[in-house]
């Protein structure tokens, strides 16, 4: 290893990025993609200064200001909409990438071993770590060139060149915050797991306390990062002051990050690890066991992370109706029937949020399996006296039960916070009838993952991509006016939303029987492929 701390890193940051080039190519462009498209959809739908008028008294209550942020409702031009509907959402899901790729090069490689082959090398014991946030760092600024030239392109009369260029710079430094973030956490954590699970509970953390005090105390909500998002008030005020912070905030990471690296063991974290038992239990012995075992942290994160967002989006219910009775344009816009309550209409929206997001800790319990082969550490196990049928079910039962256990905390932390505060309570038939109405459809998403993990093992990332997909079309299904075809296309798009349709167990039954059959059809893919390693 040499001397100079930060030897080699032109050829490592060429190294990394020959590496991740696909990667940060599809991420980018699927980015750009979906900020892209929004602008020239809405100036269609909202063409006229009276439907934009319409749309922003629709957006002009607590619960989505709460999803969304805080906006200028009294100039809400096709820019302003742009931003306030679409500009924290797409940050948060960067942030998400910032986290994975960074810990894909700092501690995942670490723990696997190739940065100790490497720091045998002539490189600095910074240069790795240096190379890998260069590299990221890259990618948030043409992530930000690419979508601020692109929406100034659009040629959209509300958005001029001065307000893209923030909406880029924006999501770029919100990917370089959360890669200083992860580049901390990388170095606290003793594992890939660790420092994953933290840093995506610190985007959860930053998400949710942003929703709440930008309801409730907007000074307060300066205290979460992604709030700085919203407060740059995009095609509006175009305050660069926030993204200036967010920068400067990032730069210091980078330096915690930099002195934490140079002065900690490599293969050790600054977090103590709690020291194991000297004899593994019976029930670590077994597949189930140590799968759990592995996963315990994320499990415990999500489970925190889920409560607090159904709480987050219960404490604002009790100023739905108060808001809006006051407002009695807004009660003949949205035409409510009679007897029928502002959270009747709105609740349908926040538990499609809450499905999709109680999805995805499933869905990355069922891939962990995924993980591990290309790790090369199935292999032990199933040359042991393990079935390969035990060890994919393992994983499943774990998703299985995740995904249950997601929803509900969800729905508890939805109803228990909306009971404190809406008048007469919440009825706890119409919140858990309403969250668990979407477990089907949470079911044929693990199911999925288990086919492509039998059949089509190196396509398991596909998954976040219809995910995803699930989140747009449903999320602005509303904005874009969909087919309904487009929304069919999604599991979620099949559940009946109550309580403004009419219940039926018919698609719920139909969404069943579609994941166990593709639960059945991975796990005969899965007893016959070859197994890497």
């Amino acid at each position: 290893m040499s001397n100079n701390l930060l030897a080699k890193t032109a050829s490592l940051s060429h190294f990394i990025f020959r590496l991740d080039r696909v990667r940060i190519f599809i991420w980018v462009m699927a980015l750009t993609f979906f900020t892209i498209i929004v602008p020239p959809s809405l100036a269609e739908l909202y063409g006229s200064e009276q439907e934009r008028a319409g749309m922003a008294q629709t957006m002009a209550n607590p619960a989505m200001t709460a999803m969304t942020g805080p906006a200028n409702l009294e100039n809400y031009t096709v820019g302003v909409m742009t931003a306030h509907q679409m500009l924290l959402m797409t940050a948060a899901v960067v942030g998400l990438m910032s986290i994975l790729l960074v810990t894909r090069h700092t501690r995942a490689d670490e723990e696997d071993g190739r940065l100790e082959i490497l720091r045998s090398l002539a490189i600095g014991r910074l240069s790795y770590l240096n190379a890998t946030l260069i590299i990221i760092s890259l990618t948030c600024i043409a992530l930000a060139l690419i979508n601020g030239f692109g929406l100034y392109a659009l040629g959209v009369e509300s958005m001029d060149l001065e307000g893209s260029l923030l909406y880029g710079t924006a999501l770029g430094a919100t990917g370089l915050f959360f890669a200083g973030v992860t580049a901390v956490f990388s170095q606290l954590s003793d594992s890939s797991r660790g420092t994953i699970g933290y840093s995506i509970t610190f985007l959860l953390l930053s998400y949710l306390f942003r929703a709440v005090t930008d309801v409730t105390n907007e000074t307060l909500s300066w205290i979460s990062p992604l709030a700085w998002v919203s407060k740059a008030a995009v095609y509006d005020a175009n305050n660069w002051g926030p993204m200036i912070l967010m920068v400067v905030a990032s730069l210091v990471l980078f330096a915690v990050a930099y002195y934490l690296n140079a002065i900690r063991d490599l293969g050790q974290g600054f977090l103590p690890s709690k020291p194991g038992k000297k004899y593994a239990s019976r029930f670590l012995q077994s597949p189930i066991g140590l799968a759990l075992r592995l996963q315990r942290t994320g499990i415990i994160s999500w489970a925190i992370g889920m409560f607090v967002l159904g709480a987050s989006y219960g404490s604002v219910l009790g100023d739905l109706d108060s808001f809006f009775g006051e407002n009695a344009a807004m009660v003949e816009l949205l035409q409510l029937e009679e007897g029928e309550s502002m959270l009747e209409r709105f609740l349908p929206m926040l538990m499609i949020v809450i499905a999709l997001f109680a999805t995805i800790p499933p869905v990355m319990a069922m891939n962990k399996l995924r993980g591990e082969e290309k790790k090369e550490r199935m292999v032990h196990l199933i040359s042991r006296a393990v079935s390969r049928t035990t060890l994919l079910g393992s994983y499943l039962l774990i998703a299985v039960v995740n995904g249950f256990v997601m929803i509900f905390l969800a729905a508890l932390g939805l109803w228990s916070a909306g009971t404190a505060v809406v008048e007469g309570g919440l009825s706890a038939e119409l919140i858990f009838g309403n969250a668990f109405s979407y477990y089907p459809a949470m079911l044929v998403m693990m199911g999925l993952a288990v086919l492509l993990t039998g059949i089509l093992p190196k396509f398991t990332s596909l998954i976040w991509a219809y995910l995803f997909y699930s989140f747009v079309v449903l999320y602005l299904g509303d904005i874009f006016q969909f087919s309904d075809w487009v929304g069919d296309l999604s599991p979620f798009g099949h559940i009946p939303q109550t309580p403004m349709e009419e219940f039926s167990i018919l698609p719920l039954f139909v969404l069943t029987v579609i994941a166990a059959v593709l639960t059945v059809i991975g796990f005969i893919g899965f007893r016959r492929r070859d197994i890497e390693g």
